[in-house]
């Protein structure tokens, strides 16, 4: 049995690295405008194409809060070329799908098709991005749409409770805005708010066109040139939005609601930004931390040692650790959910869990910690649509793909390593704490501060 699991184990992991190394390139293209295409072909039968552009409500004000999501709902609603019925059925007759989010620092609009309709997919997006018709009569309707929406939004707890924390922890910036934006906004926001912001960001340098699948990467430069290579790269007066510094604030938000069943709880420090070096330290830290939720299997062998906890102690119904990094900032934190009994508890193991992971975190638990990340990383590469994803991303974060094989060789950290790391951004330092529902037990901040010190004697 022991030489069958050792050979089992040694071929798993040969085959992992012959992955990584095995993996699509990635290549990158710049035009003379500015705009990036970067693509990954695989030879599928089918692809995911689509703009990602550096602007989401990081880029907005109090004025203008939630245009980047209003304008994502109005994108497929017709262009100057396609009206909405016949952008609907150019898309319906190829069988694809076609999408949009809004982030804080990234907008997308992508399609999933056949790789033969790439061409044809190419000239939609071109067309949504480019000259979206933003009829007023369409407004008005969406207008409805997005208020429908953020109702919706605010019975999403996690979602809730996860703006607030940014809300707190950033205060007085514009890292503070939700994607959302207010409802009050939403009933506001005109056609010149919305024309205003498209003529403000969305420029070619500021532009990727990725894809991924069954794409010809020098095919796919020149549907760029055709269709995008018209896309201004000039600023009016050169008024070029610069990002202003986000300040952390520890601080907290409550929102007691007794009448909720179970509290929503987020607390996090400030993390590390996308390009730091500190970044995969803390991404290992958050592995080891782990996450948990009832349905899991397991019980009290899970990995995880507050999972264990969790499990024995009935201390909540789930929690995760986070970190959400930023172009120049972070969130590192743990969200958990739990009845109005045990906030207390919950809260003091978690700030436990960061605690021992400034001071006693040992080999093994690093160990457990660089495979379920390593694990994670390609788990989440499953299919077309999130490679794509990834691509735009990493090329507007960092002007590049960073491949698996390079996330591999950064993750293989000492424990050490993570030890340092983590007192860096944990030990005494003030939290930011969001928390929704029958929040009474959770403790005073001064205690939650101090226990940001204590726990680690």
């Amino acid at each position: 049995t022991f030489f069958f699991f050792f050979f089992f184990f040694l071929f798993a992991s040969v085959s992992y690295a012959q992955s990584l190394v095995g993996a699509p390139e990635t290549r990158l293209t710049a035009l003379d405008n500015g705009l990036r295409v970067a693509s990954e072909e695989t030879g599928h039968a089918t692809c995911t194409v689509g703009l990602w552009i550096g602007s989401g409500s990081r880029y907005e004000n109090e004025k203008n809060n939630g245009a980047g999501f209003f304008l994502e709902h109005m994108a497929f609603k017709g262009t100057k070329k396609h009206p909405q019925t016949a952008l609907e059925q150019q898309v319906e007759s190829m069988g694809a799908h076609l999408s949009a989010y809004t982030s804080r620092e990234h907008t997308a609009y992508y399609m999933k098709t056949m790789s033969k309709d790439l061409p044809k997919a190419v000239e939609l997006l071109s067309e949504v991005v480019q000259n979206c018709s933003l009829n007023e009569a369409d407004i008005e309707q969406q207008r409805a749409v997005v208020l429908r929406e953020l109702e919706e939004v605010e019975g999403n707890l996690q979602e809730v409770c996860l703006d607030l924390l940014h809300a707190t922890a950033f205060q007085g910036t514009p890292m503070g805005h939700s994607v959302f934006g207010p409802s009050g906004n939403a009933r506001t926001l005109t056609r010149q708010d919305l024309v205003d912001y498209i003529n403000i960001h969305y420029k070619a340098p500021r532009m990727v066109l990725a894809a991924a699948g069954g794409v010809n990467h020098d095919e796919l430069v020149n549907l760029a040139k055709t269709h995008l290579g018209g896309v201004s790269f000039e600023y009016e007066g050169d008024a070029v939005p610069i990002l202003s510094p986000c300040r952390f604030t520890g601080s907290e938000i409550r929102v007691r609601d007794d009448g909720l069943p179970l509290a929503h709880i987020a607390i996090a420090v400030e993390g590390a930004s996308a390009t730091s070096p500190d970044i995969v330290p803390l991404m290992v830290a958050n592995a080891v931390i782990g996450s948990y939720d009832l349905t899991y299997g397991g019980g009290k062998h899970l990995s995880s040692r507050l999972a264990r906890l969790a499990v024995d102690e009935n201390l909540c119904h789930s929690f995760q650790a986070f970190h959400s990094s930023y172009s120049d900032t972070g969130l590192l934190g743990i969200y958990f959910v739990t009845d109005k009994l045990h906030i207390d508890d919950m809260m003091h193991w978690s700030q436990n869990a960061w605690m021992n992971l400034c001071t006693t975190v040992t080999e093994s638990d690093v160990a457990r910690g660089k495979n379920a990340l390593k694990a994670s990383l390609v788990g989440q590469l499953n299919g077309t649509t999130p490679v794509c994803d990834d691509i735009g991303r990493h090329i507007l974060t960092y002007g590049r793909r960073i491949p698996l094989s390079e996330w591999d060789a950064r993750i293989d950290v000492s424990f050490k390593m993570v030890r340092d790391v983590c007192s860096k951004y944990i030990y005494d330092k003030c939290p930011a704490v969001a928390a929704i529902g029958p929040i009474e037990q959770l403790p005073d901040y001064n205690r939650m501060r101090s226990a940001m010190y204590w726990l680690r004697f």
